[in-house]
């Protein structure tokens, strides 16, 4: 465009002295026709090219318009803030073109979820002996039913800030703020902060969205030790060290109301994590993810269902360490014909304290190994093995909701993935859930589909 207009100046100026050149004998009659005949020139190019200058600002305040990032997914990983540059912010020249009246609007997305589920037991019943289950941590109701949907509102503030809003819906319509906050984007020295509502950035999963986890639902330790995922009120410090080698800082400081913690203790301040992040590529088809991460967490009067038993209250202190490692591979880099995706974690936690009233001491642990492969553009299968162990808790809470009831909790699955694009997803998941004093075969239809602007997930 800014080639066409300096192309029009040139064919202006040379037309000019076109007729500026004629011989003298036939330009002395008429030196006030040519003169008007110049001015008029010159105005009509003048004209074309305050058109065209017009346009190539339309076009760029509707290129910013739309460079705005997508709705951030943890960890997305997804969806990181784009840094704005400080020249966007001036005034338009005075032969612009107004920019479009949404040029300044958040970017809105939606994820829409349904299910099908059928399974051998009652999914009412469900427990998992040797642990106190968080409230999201259930399986779906038997039949169909739509799953948790989501709205995400999305932008860059200013060159300096960017804020998502997450609202979740669930099966029964009920709305949720999942995640709203506030992130830097413009701070020196590989820095960034964020603060509000949001998924911690522990673990390989937890700061991911559900439409972005590599099944339909969490493994076992995630459900048992987490409440499915963690995400509460507070703030986040990372820092990206300015290495070859990919290496990532982190802490967060939490209020406390979500599993396992519970009713912001410690004067609303009683969840603290740190994490660690390392990786890069092997060759041109491979690479690798490596993380630590530490989760402490205060529990004040937290009350917990038990189907069977009823009410339990915990107040006391839980420590979880998570050790991740991933590997991802694509022939070439090309990740659109064939990828592999292996990721493993392990979980070592322990608790102390009250629970109903008795003396609480115990470890406990988990692990999971999944793989999903890509044989084809738009067909995966994937495979999953997870387990727990409880600990020991006692002979004064034998048959209390601690007891493992001699129960070793594993589960298997298995799953079939159909992409109709980017967007839309369709998953079939058989499961093999040992993780009761009964087993129980359970069977997950789900689709899901995203549409609006919704930006690259985390490795």
């Amino acid at each position: 465009m800014n080639r066409a207009i300096a192309t029009l100046r040139v064919c202006g100026i040379a037309a000019a002295l076109g007729s500026a050149a004629l011989p003298a004998h036939a330009a002395e009659p008429d030196v006030a026709a040519i003169r008007q005949e110049i001015a008029a020139m010159r105005a009509d190019y003048e004209t074309r090219i305050a058109t065209l200058e017009a346009r190539v600002a339309a076009a760029e305040a509707a290129a910013a318009a739309t460079s705005a990032p997508s709705p951030a997914e943890p960890g997305q990983a997804v969806d990181e803030p784009v840094e704005l540059a400080e020249d966007t912010l001036d005034e338009p020249p005075a032969t612009s073109a107004p920019a479009p009246a949404n040029a300044l609007n958040p970017g809105t997305s939606v994820v829409l979820n349904g299910n099908y589920f059928a399974s051998s037991r009652d999914p009412s019943m469900a427990r998992m002996p040797g642990f106190a289950l968080g409230d999201e941590t259930g399986p779906p109701s038997r039949g169909f039913s739509l799953a948790e949907s989501e709205v995400t509102l999305a932008a860059n503030v200013d060159p300096s800030l960017y804020a998502s809003l997450t609202v979740a819906f669930d099966g029964q319509g009920e709305a949720g703020v999942e995640e709203a906050y506030i992130q830097t984007t413009a701070l020196p020295g590989g820095l960034t902060l964020k603060g509000g509502r949001f998924f911690s950035g522990v673990g390989y999963l937890n700061e991911r969205h559900g439409h972005n986890w590599s099944f339909i639902d969490m493994p076992l330790p995630y459900r048992a030790m987490l409440g499915n995922q963690y995400g509460d009120d507070g703030v986040q410090v990372r820092w990206l060290s300015p290495t070859a080698l990919f290496l990532e800082f982190g802490g967060e400081w939490f209020r406390g109301d979500s599993f396992p913690a519970g009713n912001g203790a410690d004067r609303g301040a009683g969840v603290q994590t740190a994490f660690v992040h390392t990786g890069g590529d092997i060759d041109d088809s491979s690479s690798w993810l490596a993380a630590a991460s530490y989760i402490h967490t205060r529990a004040d009067a937290r009350e917990t269902q038990d189907p069977l038993l009823g009410t339990d209250l915990f107040s006391g202190d839980s420590d979880l360490t998570i050790l991740s490692a991933v590997y991802k591979w694509a022939p070439g880099g090309n990740s659109v014909q064939r990828n592999l995706m292996l990721s493993g974690e392990y979980f070592l936690g322990t608790e102390s304290g009250l629970f109903n009233g008795l003396a609480l001491d115990r470890d406990n642990t988990g692990w999971y190994v999944q793989g999903v492969y890509q044989f084809r553009p738009r067909w995966s299968v994937g495979l999953r093995y997870a387990a727990l162990d409880a600990g020991e808790v006692g002979p004064l809470l034998a048959g209390s909701t601690l007891d493992d009831l001699g129960v070793g909790a594993r589960a298997a699955t298995a799953l079939l993935e159909y992409d109709s694009s980017e967007f839309g997803r369709f998953r079939l998941q058989y499961t093999r859930d040992e993780s009761d004093l009964r087993a129980n075969d359970a069977l997950l239809f789900q689709y899901t589909v995203t549409y609006g602007p919704h930006g690259a997930h985390r490795y």
